[in-house]
């Protein structure tokens, strides 16, 4: 048992952090490695792999992620920003590389192989942008002399620029997304939230006229009969054979026939082994997390941590409930993981990086420490 009397770095990281926000991330990490015992076997036998192959890299990925995660949540908002503005350098220095030198699969570039792993940059921009962006809006609000929102704007332009080019329309229309929520909560004008969403609609109806395959996509979903839905189709016959309760765990079907059921459908696999009950629950760990970390969010007096702290549980929510409507096919395929349920390391590792500076953000700190943290912001700005 850890004492509130004890003056160490684990001991105030222990009393300030949100532990039942930490215990329903490391439970949504536990079920992630009871579904992918469930999903993946049947997939590496497939594709002539030993039928735990994607299970252990999937423990073995989540290693480094809970490493990565508690050692974040240390960090001061000062160091959350400075670490986010290296990661983010190094991620664009990664992407430019991918579309340079990546390997073209399925029309895409989004994957570079280093030291014999494989990275998904785009992933890896996703948290450290939502933080880059929340500071500038706080300086925006603090210090309007300076543009910080036109510099928040350059850099989702920079960003939304890369992503089309590999092309990743899905991770586009996340951080757009992000960006927009952000920009409203900072107390932007509508005229501006909804001159951003003609732009994003604008954007949609582009790549829907010039992408072909963002126009079968959207075809698909609009008129089934128009092309292949078979994962689609399977993944909804699966809330159906799982009924309330499940057929029982190994007595699935559709993680046999389903291509990704190991990653973009991990839901339905879940719900036809273990039952709409799971996915429930499921829904209610994700809604818990959102909800616990934007009241902590708006508790808190720091600008840039109400902010980012509000973007990052943003982001995880709507990454989330994207993955869960396109199995309910409520929405197009995008491939997008369900945070820390699918399997994928460059994912993995970038959800326990932004989770990690939500847990940081949302400490409870003492006004002393509030005060001089604002000081210290007007004082030296991003530093």
């Amino acid at each position: 048992m850890i004492s509130r009397e004890q003056r160490t770095p684990l001991s105030e990281w222990w009393w300030t952090v949100d532990r039942l926000l930490l215990a329903a991330i490391l439970t949504l990490m536990l079920a992630g490695v009871i579904l992918s015992l469930a999903a993946s076997p049947p997939v590496a036998a497939r594709i002539g792999l030993d039928p735990f192959h994607f299970f252990n890299r999937h423990v073995i990925f989540l290693i480094p992620s809970f490493i990565v995660l508690i050692a974040v949540s240390f960090l001061s908002p000062r160091q959350v920003r400075r670490s986010a503005l290296i990661v983010f350098a190094a991620s664009i220095v990664l992407i430019v590389a991918t579309l340079l030198l990546g390997p073209e699969v399925k029309g895409a570039k989004r994957w570079i192989t280093i030291l014999g792993v494989n990275i998904q940059a785009s992933e890896i921009a996703k948290p450290s942008f939502v933080i880059l962006v929340a500071w500038l809006f706080a300086e925006s609000a603090r210090r309007p002399e300076m543009p910080a929102t036109s510099m928040a704007l350059a850099l989702l332009l920079m960003l939304v620029t890369l992503f089309v080019a590999e092309p990743d329309f899905g991770q586009t229309m996340l951080i757009s997304m992000v960006w927009g929520t952000l920009f409203f909560i900072a107390g932007m004008r509508m005229i501006w939230v909804f001159g951003l969403m003609g732009v994003s609609a604008a954007g949609l109806f582009t790549a829907y006229l010039f992408v072909p395959h963002v126009a079968g996509r959207i075809k698909r979903f609009m008129d089934p009969a128009s092309g292949d839905t078979f994962q689609v189709d399977m993944a909804m016959e699966s809330f159906t054979h799982g009924g309330w309760f499940g057929l029982g765990p190994g007595e699935g079907t559709v993680k046999r026939i389903l291509p990704d059921s190991h990653t973009d459908f991990v839901f339905a696999v879940a719900a036809e082994e273990f039952g709409i009950i799971l996915c429930l629950v499921l829904l209610a760990l994700f809604a818990f997390i959102v909800i616990r970390s934007l009241s902590r969010a708006y508790a808190s007096e720091d600008l840039f941590a109400r902010f980012a702290a509000s973007g990052l549980a943003i982001m995880f929510g709507i990454q989330a409930s994207i993955n869960m409507a396109v199995n309910l096919h409520l929405m197009p395929a995008k491939g997008m993981t369900l945070p820390f349920i699918s399997y994928g390391g460059s994912s993995m590792v970038s959800l326990a990086y932004g989770v990690g500076m939500l847990l940081a953000l949302t400490r409870q700190r003492p006004r002393v420490e509030m005060e001089s943290i604002n000081a210290a912001n007007a004082a030296h700005g991003f530093a």
